[in-house]
């Protein structure tokens, strides 16, 4: 009897090995905190992969660096230290010229002008990320960048001498356009360069405001919308061809979905920071339309610029882009 009972045992375990071999897990890394709306919008993204594969594709979320940061994520992933990730795209300028569109200031000036900047770039990336051995899965943005001040902007004369913070070379390319006196500091040194009084203004987004409380030295936010970076999750092509067929449709299904909620998700956080602001007693205004005209030419010239040093290629996104209004 002992026998028969351990030979059926023995018979049930056997039977549920091959369902445990059939599981497959992914490591995705991301240098971006668990509580980073981007970082929410991957776990459940996980999750909805989870939930559609029945636990046969389960997909680690490793945050804030801990696989890879975030400047090599792309790297990590194409060899091999991990099967998926997210990084911003202009960390990959480097190495994909075609992902510096979005940091190219004052040329989209919605969320729907950025998604058709996206659908025009897309195809390019596309095929950059398969060279790399890359698989594309979805982009969110950032919420977009708006102008801080510490005094009212009426017109480029505004700007002339003021104290503009710049943190890489397309804001210091604007502090010189604009007249302004560049003064590099990091965003964890930003309160303290406003309450010191060494810079009078920056563009960064309404949520970068409210996350570093700069309500009093600002008494202005100004929703110019200068550019909409985003954020690119992207997986091994290697790992995903070794799915079978109805994995990877879960996966793309799943991504798509991601996609849409992240977009969504972006322009609420965008709303609500610009509200945050508000109710901290900063006036949040609209610019003049004769500077928005302004800007608005400074934006073709920086894109001009970048099809020149991009190539042929650059012209597939913003011809059509210009063509269609």
């Amino acid at each position: 009897m002992k026998h028969i009972f351990s030979a059926a045992f023995c018979a049930v375990l056997a039977s549920h090995v091959p369902a445990i071999q059939a599981q497959t897990t992914w490591k995705l890394a991301t240098g971006y905190r668990a509580e980073s709306f981007h970082t929410q919008n991957i776990m459940q993204f996980s999750r909805d992969v989870e939930q559609a594969t029945a636990g046969k594709l389960v997909i680690q979320v490793h945050p804030n660096n801990t696989l890879a940061k975030l400047n090599e994520v792309s790297q990590a992933v194409q060899q091999g230290k991990a099967e998926a990730g997210e990084t911003i795209m202009t960390s990959m300028v480097k190495e994909i010229p075609l992902a510096g569109a979005d940091s190219i200031p004052f040329v989209v000036g919605s969320y729907s002008d950025a998604q058709r900047l996206w659908k025009l770039q897309r195809p390019g990336i596309e095929k950059h990320f398969a060279e790399r051995g890359l698989k594309l899965l979805y982009a969110v943005p950032w919420p977009p960048q708006g102008l801080h001040s510490s005094k009212p902007i009426r017109g480029l004369a505004d700007f002339r001498g003021t104290q503009m913070r710049t943190y890489n070379s397309t804001t210091l390319r604007i502090a010189e356009m604009l007249g302004a006196k560049p003064v590099d500091v990091a965003m964890v040194d930003v309160g303290k360069a406003l309450s010191e009084g060494r810079m009078d203004n920056m563009i960064t987004s309404a949520l970068t405001g409210v996350e570093n409380k700069v309500w009093g030295p600002i008494k202005y936010y100004y929703e110019i919308n200068a550019w909409f970076p985003k954020n690119v999750v992207f997986v091994s092509n290697k790992a995903f061809e070794a799915l079978k067929p109805d994995a990877r449709s879960m996966v793309l299904k799943a991504a798509g979905n991601a996609e849409l909620r992240g977009w969504e998700a972006s322009q609420a956080l965008a709303t609500s920071a610009t509200e945050e602001l508000r109710a901290n007693g900063v006036k949040i205004e609209r610019i003049p339309q004769d500077l928005d005209l302004e800007i608005k030419r400074m934006g073709e010239k920086f894109s001009r610029e970048w099809v020149r040093s991009v190539g042929n290629e650059a012209n597939d996104i913003f011809v059509p882009y210009y063509l269609r209004p």
